[in-house]
């Protein structure tokens, strides 16, 4: 079990590092868009993320 969360952490690594690793320049100003962002809007789109992680691994695990 700890093997697997592990292995998913070091695949959200690699899935967070491509995009400043292959364009740094675009991550910037990305960034930079998110910090002017509404700290509500910025809540209510971690808590939807949060929400459709969950659901995600339920089914995953439920069909495993």
């Amino acid at each position: 079990m700890i093997d697997s969360i592990l292995l998913a952490i070091c695949f959200v690594l690699i899935i967070e590092g491509l995009m400043p690793l292959i364009m740094p320049d675009k991550w910037k100003q990305f960034l930079m868009q998110i910090a002017l962002q509404p700290s509500e809007s910025l809540r209510r789109l971690g808590g939807i993320l949060v929400i459709v992680g969950i659901i995600s691994a339920y089914f995953l695990i439920m069909n495993a």
